[in-house]
């Protein structure tokens, strides 16, 4: 195989391999095997995210080194790893993620996914082919719950996938950051792509990190356990620049898999100081806040795409208390409506012994 392959940012730590182009039809992937792909037609995706987070031009019959993954994406792809590999395979995410499309938003019906084949099984010395998890696993530590008392975690989430999560914990952190603190940011599901992570780090975060970083293509599908893991794990990664506060953003709506089973676990929410929510519309702002706070979550403050419209802002304005901020307000204001928030709920914590 002599032509350049382009590794793809999932598969950044797969070194020392051999590359088998003997595909048995009895081979079932899983979800992080690793191979080598050739690009059949061009489709929604026309550059991969390299090694090196670049995003690397794709054309026909070009090669790239990718993994297995499922994903999750209400405005792009529905797609999951295929039973067998001997037939018509799809990019998934830019970050390297392949699979077979189960479904798509309309707008991708015309163009449809860029279609890819395997040439090639990625294997180890060993003959064993190579998993960008197993690859990562001995440095997976168990959930505990411990590791989260060393900083004040803060929850970026929203309503939908495109709500405004990213830019709303960006614009929180970069408020810490200039308010004298120390930062982090995590993305703790998704499907990999560095995009959220950057934006984060230019916006003033001191360290981020993202299950990618523990081999994971996406989280989608991934068992609870498995999940509490990875969540460990990241808050110990980044724990070693001893951040005043983390702020974790969780991928897609409330109510999507891995977020509501976050989100109503007792577990989880004990680790949890406070949270973002961002939302499109003033229904999906006041609903969300709604469920937030029956799982016992609510919100310190409300953001996201909605804060574009002034008439949005009004409408929630008459149903909630939640203090509403635009992205530069977040940054200006946020801080500051954290503390009153945090000094709020001690208040009712005194008030509430006094009544005992």
């Amino acid at each position: 195989m002599k032509k350049r392959i382009k590794k793809t940012y999932i598969c950044k730590d797969i070194k020392d391999y051999n590359i088998d182009e003997t595909i048995l039809t009895d081979y079932h992937p899983k979800v992080g095997d690793v191979g080598i792909f050739e690009i059949i037609k061009i489709g929604k995706h026309k550059t991969v995210e390299d090694e090196d987070k670049r995003n690397a031009t794709i054309i026909s019959s070009d090669l790239m080194m990718a993994a297995f993954g499922n994903r999750y994406a209400t405005a792009q792809f529905e797609g999951y790893v295929p039973d067998k590999c001997n037939q018509e395979l799809h990019i998934l995410g830019a970050g390297g993620i392949v699979g077979v499309v189960h479904s798509m938003h309309y707008n991708y019906i015309d163009i449809g996914p860029t279609t890819i084949k395997l040439v090639g099984l990625v294997k180890d010395k060993g003959g064993n082919v190579m998993n960008t998890k197993l690859n990562q696993q001995p440095n997976m530590i168990s959930f505990t719950g411990a590791v989260a008392t060393s900083t004040k975690v803060i929850l970026s989430v929203g309503s939908s996938m495109d709500s405004g999560k990213t830019t709303s914990a960006a614009y929180m952190v970069n408020g810490l950051k200039n308010s004298g603190y120390k930062v982090a940011y995590i993305k703790l599901t998704g499907t990999a792509y560095t995009k959220d992570c950057d934006l984060n780090y230019d916006l003033g975060a001191d360290i981020t990190a993202d299950f990618s970083d523990f081999g994971f293509p996406s989280t989608y599908l991934c068992e609870e356990p498995e999940l509490f893991d990875l969540y460990e794990s990241l808050l110990q990664k980044v724990i070693a620049i001893r951040p005043d506060y983390t702020v974790i953003e969780i991928a897609d709506g409330l109510y999507q898999r891995e977020t509501i089973m976050l989100l109503t676990n007792p577990r989880f929410k004990e680790t949890i100081h406070s949270v973002i929510f961002s939302a499109t519309d003033s229904l999906a702002a006041i609903n969300g806040v709604n469920s937030l706070t029956s799982w016992g979550l609510p919100p310190f403050v409300l953001s996201g795409l909605f804060t574009a419209s002034p008439l949005l802002i009004k409408e929630i304005k008459n149903y909630t208390t939640i203090p509403v901020l635009n992205l530069g307000e977040l940054s200006a204001n946020g801080v500051e409506i954290l503390h009153k928030y945090n000094e709020s709920l001690l208040e009712n914590k005194r008030n509430l012994l006094k009544a005992l």
